[in-house]
């Protein structure tokens, strides 16, 4: 995956599930202070993949594209220092 960046996922909301347009991405949980080790999470050949941190249900949809969720608004994005 050289030359890519991989997508930054939290769900501070706490939704049941969040849809991604990709299959590898890392989770955050919330974001901070509030996130847990940021874990890569790859679904392979499914179509879905829990974080075993938050425990969030992560659900690949091929509509979106790597930066859009489902709901809107759980792309975590690094504040600037």
């Amino acid at each position: 995956m050289a030359g890519h960046t991989i997508p930054h996922f939290q769900n501070d909301a706490g939704h049941p599930v969040v849809e991604v347009g990709v299959k590898e991405f890392m989770c955050v949980g919330a974001t901070e202070p509030f996130d847990h080790p940021h874990v890569f999470l790859d679904m392979g050949d499914d179509v879905e993949k829990v974080c075993p941190y938050c425990s969030t249900l992560y659900r690949y949809n091929a509509a979106l594209h790597a930066a859009e969720t489902r709901p809107a608004g759980c792309v975590y994005l690094t504040r600037a220092a």
